[in-house]
Order: C-alpha cells, then sequence, then structure tokens
C-alpha cells in the first residue's frame, strides 16, 4: 500500500502536531514528508522457543517498493526478548533458494551455535530448518544478521534485547528499540561489482573546481600535492547517499518514524547499527544523551551531544525530554551524503526540523597514518632554499628525494628514514601482495579522538577514551603475549584483508591457546575507518582506565590509527574475525581465530 499522503492526512498530522508539521515545506527535499509519522515499535517474539523464517519479501521506503529479504516478513526481523540466565531454541527456517544463516551478534554461546557458515557450521540449507541452542549468559543490547553471502544488505537483520536477571540498574520509564541501516533498490552484488571496477563509483562529493572557486575543500597547492599522490581526500565512505537510502527501524527519512515519550520521563534508546557499510553520526539536537551501555555491557554514564556509532556496535543512551514537543534524531552518515531521520514527540503526527546535512569531512595527513610526524616542523622546513622542489609532503610518501639539508632533515630528522607509503620495513608482519596499497608510516592511538568531521562540530562527542565499564573487568592478568595486525587494502583494485592476506589466501588460522591473554594492536594502514569485529569474545580497550577499562565486541579503527585491547581467549573453537564492512569482508578481509584447550585436545 502506498504511503503517499492525502492532503486530508497531511492536515491531519499537522493538526496532532501541535503544528509542527508545517514546517515540512521547509525541510530538504530528502525529509520531505511522505507519511504524518509512523507510531509503530517492532514486532517482538521471545520465550524458549522462538520460530523465525527468512524469506524473501518487499518493503515499502519512503513511499517506494523495493525487493529484500525479512525474517518473519519485517524488516528489521523482530525484536528477540530474552532473559539473563534462561536457555532458547530458536529454529530458523531458510524459505530461499540458497543457504543462509543467523549469527548472533555479541552473544557469548559456544562455538557451534555461533552461525558463520564454513567456520562454526555448515549454513542453513534451502527449504530447510535448524535449531539453534544456547544458554543466555549476559544482558544487554544486541543484534543478529546474515553471515551468508550479502544477504545482510538486503534487510537480514534485526535486535535482541536481554534483560537482566535481576534488576536493571539502568533506570528509566520507557524504553525504544533505534536500528540504524541502509538499503539501496541496486542489488548488492551490483553494488560490488561496481566497487570492483571503480573503488570510488558511488562518491559524488569529489572535489571540483566549481569548490574551488568558491573557496571551498582544500587548497590549491593541496589538491595538487594529493592528485599526485593519486589519492582522494574525499573518499570516506565506500557507498553512499547517491545509493543509499539511511533507514531507522526499516523506516525512511520521509516516513518520519516516531518514538512516543511523556514530558519528564526517563527514555532509554537502545541504539543498534545494523547497516553493511555505513558509520553513523548520532545527535538529537535540544537534548543531551548519555551514554549508558557499549555493546551491551553497562558503562559509567557519560553525558555527549553527539556520539558516532560504526557498523556492528550498540550504545544504550538516555534521554530525559522535558518539554511538550518534537525532537528530531539524526543518524548522519559519515560522509554526510544523507541522513536517517525519526522523531521523538509527546504526541503521534508531530515532527521538529529537520538539519541540513553538514559539510563532508576531507582526509588529513592523519588519516594517512602521519598522525605522529612534526608537521609544524615540516611546514617550516618548506621554506628552506630548494626544498620546494621536494616538497615534505612528497617526501614523506616516498615521491621524491630531497636534497642534503632539506626538508627531510630539517623535519625532525627524517633524512635516512624510508618514509613511503609503502614501506614494509615498518610492518614486518605484512605480505607483499597487491592488496597492500599503503602502510601507514606513523599511525597512533585515535581512542581519544572523535571520529573524521567531528572534531571541530563546536560540542561534545562521545570518544572511547569516554567510556569507562561500571564493574570490574573479570580478567586483570597482564598479557601473556603481543601481537599486531595490519588492515590493509587496494582501493583501486578493491581489494581488502588482514596483513595483506586475502582470506582465500590464509592457510592457517591465528592460533590461540585456551585462556590465554593476549594484547592485540590493530594498526589501519587505509583512509578508511574499519570496525573489526572478534566473534565468540570480548575484549578490553587499552584507554588508561585499567581494570575499569571497556569492553567490546567490535571497535571502530580510525584511518591512520591504532586501537589496543586486551583479550581473555577462553572460548574454545573456531571464531570469525573481520571487519564489519559488509563489502570489506566480502572482498576479504576477514580471518578465523582457533582457541585450542591447553594439553593439546582437539576442541
Amino acid at each position: 500500500m502506498s504511503l503517499l499522503l492525502s492532503r486530508r492526512n497531511l492536515l491531519r498530522g499537522a493538526t496532532l502536531g501541535g503544528g509542527s508539521l508545517a514546517l515540512a515545506p521547509w525541510f530538504p527535499a530528502w525529509a520531505q514528508p511522505v507519511s504524518a509519522g509512523i507510531v509503530q515499535a517492532l514486532p517482538s517474539v521471545s520465550g524458549e522457543d522462538i520460530r523465525l523464517r527468512i524469506a524473501h519479501q518487499m518493503m515499502t521506503i519512503d513511499g517506494r517498493e523495493s525487493h529484500a529479504i525479512g525474517i518473519n516478513g519485517t524488516i528489521p526481523g523482530p525484536l528477540i526478548r530474552l532473559r539473563e540466565g534462561q536457555n532458547v531454541r530458536l529454529h530458523v527456517e531458510n524459505a530461499l533458494d540458497e543457504d543462509s544463516s543467523i549469527h548472533w551478534h555479541g552473544l557469548i554461546l559456544p562455538f557451534h551455535m555461533d552461525g558463520v557458515p564454513g567456520v562454526s557450521f555448515p549454513g542453513i540449507k534451502p527449504r530447510s530448518t535448524f535449531m539453534y541452542e544456547f544458554p543466555v549468559k549476559q544482558a544487554g543490547t544486541y543484534w543478529y544478521h546474515s553471515h551468508s553471502g550479502l544477504q545482510e544488505q538486503l534487510g537480514h537483520y534485526g535486535p535482541i534485547v536481554i534483560d537482566p536477571a535481576g534488576t536493571d540498574p539502568i533506570a528509566s520509564d520507557r524504553e525504544h528499540v533505534v536500528v540504524l541501516s541502509d538499503h539501496s533498490e541496486m542489488h548488492p552484488h551490483i553494488i560490488f561489482k561496481k566497487l570492483k571496477q571503480q573503488g570510488g563509483y558511488f562518491n559524488y562529493q569529489k572535489q571540483t573546481l566549481a569548490d574551488h572557486l568558491r573557496g571551498e575543500g582544500q587548497p590549491a597547492k593541496d589538491r595538487l600535492d594529493w592528485g599526485k599522490m593519486r589519492m582522494d581526500p574525499t573518499d570516506v565512505s565506500d557507498v553512499t547517499g547517491s545509493t543509499y537510502s539511511y533507514l531507522v527501524n526499516g523506516h525512511g527519512p520521509r516516513d518520519n518514524w516516531t518514538a512516543l515519550f511523556m514530558p519528564g520521563e526517563r527514555v532509554r534508546l537502545r541504539v543498534v547499527n545494523a547497516s553493511a557499510m555505513t558509520t553513523f553520526n548520532v545527535r538529537i539536537p535540544g537534548l543531551k544523551l548519555t551514554i549508558v551501555q557499549a555493546d551491551g555491557l553497562n558503562v559509567r554514564p557519560v553525558q555527549v551531544d553527539e556520539f558516532q556509532i560504526a557498523v556492528a556496535e550498540t550504545y544504550d543512551v538516555i534521554v530525559e525530554p522535558s518539554d511538550d514537543r518534537a525532537y528530531t534524531l539524526v543518524g548522519e552518515s559519515v560522509d554526510r551524503s544523507g541522513m536517517a531521520r525519526a522523531t521523538l514527540a509527546p504526541r503521534a503526527g508531530m515532527a521538529a526540523g529537520v538539519p541540513p546535512l553538514r559539510k563532508r569531512p576531507i582526509a588529513t595527513m592523519k588519516d594517512m597514518g602521519m598522525g605522529g610526524m612534526d608537521h609544524g616542523a615540516m611546514a617550516g622546513a618548506a621554506a628552506t632554499p630548494g626544498a620546494d622542489d621536494c616538497p615534505p609532503e612528497h617526501a614523506a610518501m616516498g615521491h621524491c628525494t630531497p636534497a642534503a639539508g632539506g626538508a627531510a632533515e630539517a623535519g625532525g630528522g627524517m633524512a635516512g628514514m624510508d618514509h613511503s607509503m609503502r614501506d614494509f620495513a615498518v610492518a614486518p608482519g605484512v605480505k607483499k601482495t597487491p592488496t597492500v596499497q599503503t602502510i601507514s608510516p606513523m599511525p597512533m592511538d585515535r581512542t581519544g579522538e572523535p571520529g573524521q568531521g567531528l572534531a571541530d562540530v563546536g560540542h561534545k562527542v562521545l570518544v572511547y577514551r569516554d567510556l569507562i565499564a561500571v564493574d570490574r573487568n573479570p580478567d586483570v592478568r597482564a598479557p601473556d603475549r603481543a601481537m599486531r595486525i595490519h588492515l590493509t587494502g587496494n582501493m583501486e583494485r578493491y581489494m581488502w584483508a588482514f596483513d595483506g592476506e586475502k582470506l582465500n589466501e590464509v592457510k592457517d588460522p591465528i592460533p590461540f591457546l585456551q585462556d590465554e591473554r593476549v594484547r592485540v594492536t590493530l594498526v589501519n594502514d587505509t583512509m578508511m575507518g574499519h570496525p573489526i569485529h572478534l566473534h565468540g569474545h570480548f575484549f578490553e580497550l587499552v584507554t588508561g582506565h585499567g581494570e575499569y577499562a571497556p569492553r567490546k565486541h567490535t571497535v571502530q579503527v580510525q584511518p591512520g590509527g591504532t586501537v589496543t585491547f586486551d583479550v581473555t581467549t577462553d572460548a574454545v573453537g573456531d571464531w570469525a574475525f573481520h571487519c564489519h564492512m559488509l563489502y570489506h569482508m566480502h572482498a576479504g578481509m576477514m580471518q578465523v581465530v582457533t582457541v585450542r584447550p591447553r594439553g593439546g585436545e582437539g576442541a
């Protein structure tokens, strides 16, 4: 049924909203309403025996129909509501003509119930049913999705809420589940094909001469420098608003999904990023956001104005609207090519002003892995006679050789050091393959920084170092050993990998022994953020909080940055370890972690 409004319904919506919908003519084109607001909670299933059916269906987004894969006839799939301490049996019927699966993202369970075909189980054959069964050992906000092909992009995902066995320490008067995602009418295999043909195919925000004439974007010299390096500073997202609609609970920005509240209530928003490729920057203009949970685990409350949520992360947020008016929930894509939009309101039919999209971010030298260099000294060295023939930026990239005593030496004693953007000497564990386009010369820990484009927004943005666990970590031993893993890619050929090896090139899994304590440092050698997920485990971010380090199952590694975490490999079995950008994983950025019992016995 079409969602297009009749004039009567539009006027009714405006009346219900106390005139709020009168703002609609001034909304951006992509936010012009096609409904008076959809006030509809996600369907829910619960109990010890739950039945789910995976099937093709159509979905309507902003008044347009599109093909999708849903669960129990909905997109997202139904909210699975469980309780800590129960046992659950999930009977999953695959009504597709291809194999399918469900991975229970963030849940601690036996490895053969984890749901990754070819790693922990064979998958669910067409026209068959598979039963997952496991004890529920935790509480919090999680989600589930397909781990087969590119089905997740088509709508095969849904939220999970697990209530604690006792009283929930996070008090609220009501709650809403907010599932952010992306959807395209273009088939995901066509999207992937276009990315393989041209990595920047969907980037419609490249710098142009018109931008330059308006004084926007990079200065002319910077543009020339980046052009000589054959790198695009606007290459922030692989797939953008040029083909994506950004959704809240399966609804587009023009649908205006609405969450109700009473003024003065304490409202809990369980935010899940179930997108295939989109990092969202979330804010609610006019309201402070108090972060109380990250990846399902409670953290000490921290108040912010905005937070970045990477693919596969979850954050629980408390808001306390006191006024009898509507507020807009903004989920802006990291490249600012589009926006997921919803409304918080005391009554149905209300809407608030929709802010315009902000200017898209431009990558910097820090995003290229040169954050540890003294750029001030390097800039000063550019005035050295003869240095213009080999600017310090190009010398650092290995594109030219400065004269003796020139820019490189003046830039802090860099002469004699190879800071080429593909210097394998700085990453001895990385394989010399075409998958490695660049290696960060001097990456730095960026967990104390907001995400790309958020450094100068003028308000408080959540950073990982703000997160402090409520409960003391269960394992506070010092690491037994350390390892360094590089996130590598070749944007021109659209290949992605760990340490230069795609999944189909890897001969052996990453080995661990049961109950090892390992410190892992992830190094991002690319100019794009990567959300890295380890199945079957939580890990503690090394951000200076000791025994109360935040525990997560997914972490965003910013461009040119590093993230360090400690993990206790207490779950015997084979586990997937991958980038959660769906097309990155599909292109090879995935490996298998094997945890073996001590004493050499089989899992």
